[in-house]
């Protein structure tokens, strides 16, 4: 979503009136109430998941500003400084300056930054603009390469295209869609060859509701690329909530029909009119309720901070005060415990004295799939090289390590350019206990490993060779 160049456009989606949260169902496992959290982001990685924000470079000299977003969130997009008229102003001269400026401040504070966005018919430069045909496609190629090539290895993901759909589902007559209609998959097989590392996500506004056109307009190209190979690993749903758009009863639904094509789901701009309580919990309870959907951003840390200013819509008003709205998300994330499983016995988990790591249920070894080095707050288990079924040990400083040798390297950039593993914190480089009770956890950061998923070795998580989620490990 762009406040430089865009008017706030009138919602045409007829949703159905949101219910209580109750009606998304709850979730079946719950955190003892001592691990409730106080901010946004820590409640949220609780589950493995992020609670992000939007942050503008202009306005991180003010400290309101910065206090509240470095204590709430722990993910961070650029609201403009990363798209194509800010990173590449004349064809072929980059400037990351103010993305730059983003990327650090967040990363120095341990939060995580989306790319946002590559490909997209708005707020291109005007040397772009005036481009068409093959040397439009051409460009399109070349800025992708160059601004991936700069932040290579050290974005969550990158929204790679945005907002290509019409409402009735057709595709919009953009210039770049003039290239020829495989100029999305193109986009994401450039995406993917420069950076093998981040996750590549499509991006777009009212694809909230199921029955939406737009929604099944999306719902099919990504069901196409899905099978064909296309490297597509997540949606991304804006979910701004205004006017006519208000949270649509069937939204669990449509998080749970994108996730079931293999991908992730995350919200990723999401503002509600006048910051309603119950469209919150509501859109936040969905989420929680769907394994996949990984991830919440809102556009912006204070109503002022907002492109929609004058309705209201974020959980921290003009003066850095909560909101009753900030309150509803909060406690649905702290409701939420790991992704549902049906756990093992509890007498399976005794751990071992052995060097393998084994599934508490399934007695077999971890599976190591290599298909994907996201660095997430959902913990990734690679050795060094991404092979699968690796034997793992644990030293006596406790660090894990894959066949006696190199340490598994936590922070995506040491010991090999795979991302290895991580917290549910988030936290490089840790070490690791096996508990008495089977269970893997954190010296440092004190968490268990999070399990989560439903495919053996598709997304590349920490599964058991039978693909059960929430599993617990022991030594054997």
């Amino acid at each position: 979503m762009e406040i430089r160049s865009r008017s706030l456009w009138l919602r045409t989606l007829i949703a159905g009136t949101v219910a209580a949260v109750g009606a998304f169902g709850a979730l079946t496992v719950m955190p003892d109430a001592n691990a409730a959290a106080s901010t946004l982001g820590a409640a949220a990685a609780q589950s493995g998941r992020y609670f992000g924000t939007a942050i503008a470079a202009g306005r991180l000299s003010n400290s309101t500003y910065t206090t509240i977003a470095a204590r709430e969130f722990n993910m961070v997009t650029a609201e403009n400084e990363m798209k194509p008229d800010a990173t590449q102003p004349n064809r072929g001269q980059f400037n990351f300056s103010a993305g730059d400026q983003i990327y650090n401040w967040a990363t120095q504070r341990g939060m995580r930054v989306r790319g946002h966005t590559l490909a997209w018919h708005a707020q291109q430069p005007g040397w772009m603009q005036s481009l068409s045909g093959s040397s439009l496609r051409q460009a399109m190629i070349d800025h992708i390469n160059g601004v991936m090539a700069h932040y290579r290895g050290k974005l969550h993901s990158w929204d790679v295209v945005n907002e290509a759909f019409n409402e009735d589902g057709s595709r919009r007559q953009s210039n770049l869609q003039g290239t020829g209609n495989d100029w999305i998959e193109v986009a994401f097989r450039t995406a993917r060859a420069a950076d093998s590392s981040t996750k590549l996500c499509y991006n777009d506004y009212n694809i909230e509701n199921w029955t939406y056109g737009k929604t099944q307009g999306v719902y099919n190209m990504i069901r196409d690329f899905k099978s064909r190979g296309v490297p597509i690993d997540c949606v991304g749903l804006q979910t701004h909530f205004t006017g006519g758009s208000s949270l649509p009863g069937n939204f669990q639904t449509t998080l749970s029909s994108f996730a079931a094509l293999g991908v992730d789901v995350v919200l990723t701009e999401v503002d509600v009119t006048n910051a309603s309580t119950t469209q919150y919990a509501g859109l936040t309870q969905a989420c929680l309720n769907v394994p996949r959907c990984i991830g919440i951003t809102v556009w912006g840390v204070r109503d002022s901070d907002s492109w929609r200013a004058s309705e209201n819509p974020l959980l921290f008003d003009g003066n850095g005060n909560k909101k009753s709205a900030y309150t509803s998300v909060l406690n649905a994330l702290n409701g939420a415990g790991p992704t549902p499983s049906s756990p093992g016995p509890s007498s399976s988990a005794t751990p071992g004295t052995g060097t393998r790591i084994v599934g508490a249920q399934s007695g077999r070894c971890v599976d190591v799939p290599g298909a994907s080095q996201t660095n997430g707050t959902r913990v990734q288990l690679y050795d060094c090289n991404g092979q699968a079924n690796q034997t793992w040990t644990l030293t006596s400083s406790r660090q894990l390590t894959v066949y006696g040798t190199r340490c598994l390297d936590a922070a995506g950039s040491g010991n090999g350019a795979a991302v290895q593993i991580y917290a549910c914190n988030g936290q490089a480089n840790q070490q690791w206990n096996v508990n008495t009770n089977g269970t893997i956890t954190g010296v440092q950061s004190g968490r268990c490993l999070d399990v989560w998923g439903t495919g053996n070795g598709q997304q590349v998580q920490l599964y058991d060779c039978n693909g059960q989620a929430n599993q617990r490990f022991s030594l054997s």
